[in-house]
């Protein structure tokens, strides 16, 4: 694909100097002395995405409204802000542990099976398959990924999903290959990592064994809530996410999601006791389906995002419009892999936003940035200033300025 234009209007001011010399002659230049044939491609987007199930005693009904919503979330994904999706999902737990005072007893229990875990695939008599995530060509996707979100309700009552992503995220579970009971394999080089964290209570994260904090049979309290000192800290939990790096070296991208116990009305995090005929129990403020608050759940969701688009309340009667905005913000990164550009200050971009316009976007107007391809890694396209890429954006083209 070639843009035909005036090369010494645009050309000039960038590239040429106050002599008779063509810059296609300079040395180590890579500007080619010809129109090429073939267009730049923008690579199709690659996102591994990670939901985190809270699967303890109270979240049948909300493992259930996740999977009715996937229809949409699968559709918004797939159509992607113009550029073409390529995805996996797989599916951990929040249980890693338990620590609870039981008849007078320091009762421990570990979740060998889950703590960082891919969960199996079930087939549709529910039973494990050896499949540990699903691909965005997988022809059951839906089904299948239906009957993954679904992870029953006898995990552990203290909901640990930072530390299990975490561990699903690090040695040895990187290492080992799935067959042989690890991760190894999910997560792709060049990809982004989505994580989507679902539970209605706080995170009691904690990378000491036994975890610091000891839960009691008593509902009117939040045991994590008043250890939090223990616990490890959402700052340092951000900082291994944001400095994970790929086989290559590169840096992951990672965005974070939270369908938590945070206000219905503003996402606030506030406690309060709801007494109720069945005893008094910890809920966050306006949100009558949770048992605790979301301190720790909205600090997470503000480090990835100040506004808060990445952050909604678990007890919503409908996740549709959550999983939604979900998808959108997996949907659009501001950054594409491209190949076949010559010279990046010969790059324009088109966006076509939703209503049918097209924003034209180049490196020499300030408006897009280049990062030169590495040792296994692709060239990449940054979009800032007014041509940033929106969630309903439906087409990015990338073309060459030349003559001839």
């Amino acid at each position: 694909m070639k843009l035909k234009t005036s090369a010494p209007l645009l050309l000039l001011p960038a590239l040429w100097v106050a002599s008779c010399t063509s810059p296609v002659d300079e040395a180590g230049s890579t500007l080619p002395g010809k129109c090429q044939s073939d267009a730049p491609v923008v690579a199709p987007q690659k996102t591994d995405i990670l939901f985190v199930i809270d699967n303890s005693g109270s979240m049948a009904e909300e493992q259930a409204g996740i999977a009715t919503e996937l229809p949409g979330f699968i559709k918004t994904l797939r159509e992607g802000g113009g550029v073409t999706q390529d995805f996996r999902v797989g599916v951990i737990t929040t249980s890693v542990y338990q620590r609870i005072i039981f008849q007078g007893r320091d009762v421990v229990r570990d979740y060998p099976g889950e703590a960082g875990h891919l969960q199996p695939v079930p087939d549709a008599d529910g039973k494990p398959t050896v499949d540990r995530y699903l691909e965005s060509s997988d022809e059951g996707l839906l089904e299948r990924f239906q009957r993954l979100v679904k992870q029953g309700t006898s995990g552990s009552g203290q909901e640990a999903p930072f530390e299990a992503v975490r561990l699903a995220l690090s040695e040895p579970l990187t290492g080992t290959p799935i067959l042989d009971g690890g991760n190894g394999g999910f997560l792709r080089d060049d990809a982004r990592l989505l994580v989507v964290v679902v539970t209605d209570e706080e995170d009691c994260s904690s990378d000491v064994r036994p975890p610091p904090v000891i839960l009691s049979q008593d509902t009117s309290v939040d045991k994590c809530s008043e250890g939090a000192a223990l616990l490890k800290s959402v700052d340092s939990y951000f900082e291994f996410f944001r400095g994970l790096r790929d086989s290559k070296g590169a840096r992951r991208e990672v965005l974070w999601a939270t369908v938590g116990p945070v206000a219905l009305s503003d996402k606030r995090a506030e406690l309060i006791q709801d007494r109720t005929p069945q005893g008094t129990f910890v809920r966050n403020a306006d949100c009558p389906t949770s048992y605790g608050p979301g301190y720790r759940h909205r600090a997470m969701a503000e480090k990835f995002d100040t506004h808060f688009e990445n952050l909604d309340s678990i007890c919503r009667e409908s996740y549709r419009d959550t999983l939604l905005r979900i998808a959108e913000l997996a949907a659009v990164s501001q950054s594409v892999d491209v190949v076949n550009l010559p010279d990046p200050r010969l790059a324009q971009v088109e966006l076509t936003r939703a209503g049918g316009e097209v924003e034209r976007c180049s490196v020499a107007a300030g408006d897009l940035s280049y990062e030169p391809s590495g040792e296994g890694r692709s060239a990449r396209i940054y979009f800032g200033g007014d041509c940033l890429r929106r969630a309903d954006d439906k087409k990015v083209e990338v073309k060459v300025i030349c003559a001839g």
